[in-house]
């Protein structure tokens, strides 16, 4: 089997066998990896002049990756919050190939050895209680969709729950009666 197959079977059992199979990976997970591998092949075709077909692992080597993440950051205008998250998708990748191809074990060991950068970390922002008052009176109540809207607003206002886990919510995770509450299957499987 050449190195070329083996790259692409690899990023297949990765993708097919490993993220969704073993680890369960939230379909939020899977895009980012996805998004991620997709601007280094995208990368690596600009770079190496190696379509995605011809690309091997070889052509990943720790050299390469520390190029692509200076790339995202200063080519791109990415964060480091941004290059480390894709920097943990290609890692994820790598101990994959560790385990599965053990010669590419000293490959995978470089690229696992690159180190995340450092970064302030944003003090997180919440609204006052006159920005949370002026939020609510913004939908027209007089329709439904305001009604809606103000409904929504305030589900988001008194529980902290994130737009995607709003948009989840079904009929059956609403309780009004007897202890009124809201229950959502978050971020990271939690129950809340």
């Amino acid at each position: 089997m050449s190195a070329t197959a083996d790259l692409a079977r690899l990023l297949t059992l990765f993708f097919s066998r490993y993220l969704m199979q073993q680890r369960q990976a939230s379909p939020n997970t899977i895009a980012s990896y996805r998004d991620t591998f997709r601007l280094l092949v995208n990368y690596a075709n600009t770079v190496l002049g190696k379509p995605p077909q011809d690309l091997a692992c070889e052509d990943l080597d720790a050299d390469f990756i520390g190029d692509f993440l200076h790339h995202l950051e200063h080519g791109r205008g990415n964060d480091a919050r941004t290059r480390n998250a894709r920097l943990a998708a290609i890692r994820s990748l790598f101990a994959y190939v560790a385990l599965h191809e053990p010669h590419h074990a000293a490959l995978a060991q470089r690229v696992l050895a690159i180190p995340t950068k450092r970064h302030t970390r944003r003090e997180a922002a919440f609204l006052n209680r006159a920005e949370s008052e002026a939020l609510l009176r913004a939908p027209d109540r007089t329709g439904w969709v305001g009604r809606r809207d103000y409904c929504l607003l305030l589900v988001a206002l008194q529980t902290g729950m994130r737009s995607s886990e709003i948009i989840a919510l079904r009929r059956a995770n609403v309780r009004l009666f007897d202890g009124a509450h809201v229950r959502c299957h978050g971020k990271g499987r939690k129950e809340r």
